[in-house]
């Protein structure tokens, strides 16, 4: 089994590559990389001595992806996924869609040409920003809690399932992963492609680059390691909302068994999260990081951001039955890895964030 890693050098990506090969060791690993991200680079070596194929190319480029040795499978981890992307003037619309949309694109077509099964690794920000919000919540010690009356279609008692509103708008972030799905149902369905969609909550574990919008527990704990500033913004400048984490090698044992046995009567979109047992606001993370580091000041912006929302957990209800998959990381065990690793590397932050 010949495998395409898309992403490989992110942390997502790395983290995969780096599982695969241990698990499955006759597994060859492809592994493609445009290294625009900063950190990117301090995972070429090392996933080259594992035994990946490291190859620098770009999926917005489709001559990149011709020189490719052909795969079995595509597992798609390349994407810009900050919520704000497109909108914050760091990147343009443009590029956003090219990266997001684009690649996804050229990637399919790959797909159809190999004849390969291909995975996408998707977001809860394809659901409507509208609706999120309208999940009723209240405070509740340091955290929004959801209150009893909260009746939404596509709203469980273990969060939003994947038939909540994913009606506009979204973020344009969303909007381009949104697109990326129809299209992929698309082609599988067009040309008898196995494919399958996992829409994954906030990921995180210890290596996560330092991207506040890309990872918010990694560098929220990072910070607060190196006293740097930190603010609550939005909702009041409580620090009451809440997600869901996940950690990125809990992906391994479903993409395992989706490439192995790509099985057709089960929903190609599945919600994969940390769901409600591995959920927590910025004020419990910031009590936490008070009793591991000392005390440390958290500033206070009040005016919420377009496309925050208060409380998003996703129900991984689906996911679990078609394949028996549950989260095998606590919330407390991913939160002391990410701490660890931030005392062992003082220097992470400067090291993977751009300038």
């Amino acid at each position: 089994m010949r495998i395409l890693i898309t992403g490989v050098c992110g942390f997502v990506g790395s983290t995969l590559a780096r599982g695969f090969r241990e698990a499955a060791a006759d597994w060859e690993i492809v592994g493609l990389d445009n290294f625009i991200r900063a950190g990117s680079e301090t995972n070429r070596l090392a996933l080259r001595q594992l035994g990946v194929i490291v190859i620098h190319g770009d999926i917005r480029s489709p001559s990149d992806l011709e020189a490719l040795p052909p795969c079995e499978w595509i597992l798609d981890a390349a994407a810009n996924p900050s919520v704000l992307a497109g909108v914050d003037g760091k990147t343009s619309s443009r590029q956003l869609v090219e990266h997001n949309l684009g690649g996804t694109i050229n990637l399919l077509e790959l797909a159809k040409s190999w004849r390969a099964g291909i995975t996408i690794l998707s977001t809860s920000r394809v659901y409507s920003v509208r609706e999120l919000a309208a999940i009723p919540v209240e405070a509740q010690g340091d955290k929004f809690v959801l209150r009893s009356d909260a009746r939404i279609n596509g709203f469980t008692a273990a969060g939003v399932a994947e038939n909540f509103s994913t009606t506009a708008p979204i973020s344009l972030y969303g909007a381009t992963k949104l697109a990326s799905e129809t299209l992929t149902l698309e082609y599988g369905a067009a040309f008898d492609l196995p494919v399958f969609i996992n829409r994954c909550g906030v990921l995180a574990g210890a290596g996560q680059f330092g991207k506040i919008d890309q990872g918010i527990f990694s560098y929220w704990i990072h910070s607060y390691a190196r006293r740097r500033p930190l603010k609550y913004i939005g909702f009041n400048g409580t620090g009451h909302q809440v997600r869901d984490c996940l950690h990125a090698r809990d992906l391994l044992l479903l993409l395992a068994a989706q490439i192995k046995n790509p099985r057709r009567e089960v929903p190609r979109i599945l919600n994969v999260s940390g769901g409600l047992a591995n959920s927590a606001s910025l004020r419990e993370l910031s009590a936490w990081c008070a009793k591991r580091f000392g005390e440390h000041a958290i500033a206070v912006e009040k005016a919420t951001r377009p496309f925050d929302v208060p409380w998003l957990v996703l129900d991984s209800t689906a996911v679990a039955k078609a394949w028996n998959w549950q989260p095998q990381t606590s919330l407390d065990a991913i939160w002391s890895e990410i701490a660890d690793h931030a005392e062992k590397n003082p220097g992470w932050l400067d090291a993977t964030v751009d300038a």
